[in-house]
């Protein structure tokens, strides 16, 4: 017996629903066409996921509801064709142990539909409310395991366990699915990404499919959604855990495998892309993110201050590589104290990427600004306002052309800048989309390397001069300045912010394991000051475990100081 399935990893638009059941339809007849019994769409599909508040307006369910008949009506001819859409659903419209229940709630649902009819629902059993995820606050559990029997090519049954992301990450939902007959395991899908989160995946399903018996097939969303990006990444295993197939990551696809059956079990035949290199993920996450914030937000392009430093320099490029060079615009705004190799390398970068490169000189307004302060500041010797005097300057100007153009103002900090308070509110921080806001510093000279030996956009080698990845970083906003003034190396800084922002460890523990108490002190100080910039900070694109978004709820004001 031959059983034919398909993933269609698709990229879907939070509240389109009315766009995303005709991307659904489309997929089901293409699958059709090509001898598909089973079609798996990802978690939540039909409305994108996470919908977040939306989920609370009962028109947005209505919404959801009218197009889940639309598909239900643009797939009754496919005979054949067993389609699992992801989609929210009122508990009332899912019957529990063959009654109906009438109580107010939202499951997180997927339904089986073919020719026309809804012949199985189930509702997630386990809800995540950790990290990015918030399901507790719009949805109630279901309880059932949901076996669907879906003929293969020849009309024999095969018996198929429905399973919604987190139901697969803990035993008893698939457990259950095996006690009720399951003869293989279908998981759809919305884990966000972050570094390595796509071997723990593998290896949690591996887990999964041993402890059964049953091969089990991972359908995966892909694209980005405000700060979260999903990587595709599809797979199917065999009933011993081993990997019988995986789609591309970070792209679209139609991903598809046979099941055959064999004494010894399923013989699975699919397609494998191979697994790439932490930064080959990390730059393909951040390149998504912004294409599909500025895409899906309707911005016409980018712009973003170009200083001929390593910060500006790898946001440019990933803005180049996600919307080509026609579309992003660079600016550099020299100050009294910007060396000539700023100059230099900006025009130079600007240069091998072929984007619009302008030069707006802010000598003039910093010495207005003085002016005008001069008064009030008479007896004080210049210190950080002044510093941030121009880093505010350069946020006006980059809005202005924002406001004029219509691109959005992308920022160039990262997450070591964005944990010690480097960075100036209404100033460097100003802008619309925080491109490089998860990603700690020495990450960025590893992008920075890794991109300048590959082109996986075709964009032209070497893209980054090498001078700017190789000069001691510095915001040159006073004479002679590096960033080491005022904070460890890299290094340290980074190595210690993991520990205690990203893996909760507490300072003594960080001391312990060799670092310096006064720069552990020094950090763990600084991220706790500098709470109230990161609530102003604009939206930025998750690719750690923590980033300072969702995953990072404190208080501004706190006397907790461990």
């Amino acid at each position: 017996m031959t059983f034919s399935v398909s993933v269609a990893q698709l990229n879907f638009v939070v509240g389109d629903m009315a766009g995303n059941a005709r991307r659904i339809i489309d997929a089901a007849v293409q699958a059709h066409a090509r001898g598909v019994q089973l079609l798996l769409t990802p978690e939540l599909a039909l409305c994108g996921y996470a919908a977040e508040d939306l989920f609370l307006r009962p028109a947005f369910i209505d919404a959801c509801d009218h197009a889940l008949n639309d598909i239900l009506q643009g797939t009754a001819h496919l005979k054949g064709l067993h389609l699992v859409v992801g989609h929210p659903a009122r508990q009332s419209n899912i019957a529990l142990r063959g009654r109906s229940v009438a109580v107010a709630g939202l499951y997180n649902a997927a339904s089986v539909l073919t020719e026309g009819r809804v012949v199985a629902r189930h509702a997630k059993r386990e809800l995540p409310n950790y990290q990015v995820f918030d399901e507790r606050r719009y949805f109630v559990p279901g309880h059932e395991a949901c076996v669907v029997p879906v003929p293969d090519a020849q009309g024999r049954p095969v018996k198929v366990g429905l399973l919604i992301c987190e139901d697969a990450w803990f035993d008893t939902p698939a457990a259950d699915c095996k006690a009720a007959g399951a003869e293989l395991l279908a998981v759809i899908n919305a884990s966000p990404f972050h570094a390595g989160k796509g071997g723990e995946r593998e290896d949690t399903m591996r887990q999964r499919a041993r402890s059964t018996g049953l091969p089990l097939i991972y359908a995966h969303l892909v694209g980005g959604q405000d700060e979260i990006v999903f990587e595709g990444r599809s797979f199917v295993l065999d009933a011993g855990g081993v990997l019988a197939g995986r789609a591309v990551s970070f792209e679209e696809a139609a991903f598809d495998m046979r099941f055959e059956r064999a004494e010894a079990g399923w013989r699975i035949q699919a397609e494998t892309d191979r697994a790439h290199s932490a930064e080959a993920d990390l730059w393909h996450a951040l390149v998504l993110g912004v294409r599909d914030y500025i895409g899906k937000n309707g911005f016409p392009g980018a712009l973003l201050g170009l200083s001929g430093g390593i910060d500006s320099a790898l946001v440019l490029a990933i803005a180049v590589d996600a919307l080509g060079a026609d579309r992003v615009r660079a600016v550099m705004m020299p100050s009294p104290y910007t060396a000539d190799i700023s100059w230099i390398d900006a025009r130079d970068m600007a240069a091998r990427l072929g984007v619009r490169y302008d030069e707006i000189g802010i000598a003039p307004e910093f010495e207005a600004f003085k002016a005008s302060l001069g008064p009030l500041f008479e007896g004080r010797p210049e210190d950080t306002t002044e510093e941030n005097l121009q880093a505010r300057i350069r946020g006006t100007l980059l809005m202005a052309l924002s406001n004029k153009f219509g691109s959005i103002v992308l920022t160039t900090g990262n997450k070591s800048e964005m944990a010690t308070g480097y960075c100036t509110l209404y100033g460097d921080m100003a802008g619309g989309f925080a491109v490089i806001k998860d990603v700690a510093k020495t990450a960025v000279f590893r992008l920075a390397r890794w991109r300048n030996q590959h082109d996986p956009y075709g964009t032209g080698a070497d893209p980054i001069p090498e001078r700017i990845i190789t000069r001691p970083p510095s915001a040159e906003l006073r004479p002679d300045q590096v960033d080491q003034d005022s904070l460890p190396p890299y290094e340290v800084l980074d190595a210690i912010i993991e520990r205690y922002m990203e893996n909760d460890r507490s300072p003594d523990s960080i001391v312990a394991e060799g670092f310096a108490q006064a720069d552990v002190d020094k950090v763990v100080r600084l991220i706790r000051i500098n709470e109230y910039k990161r609530r102003q900070a604009p939206v930025g694109i998750r690719v750690t475990h923590r980033s300072f978004g969702k995953d990072w709820r404190y208080p501004i004001t706190s006397r907790w100081r461990a």
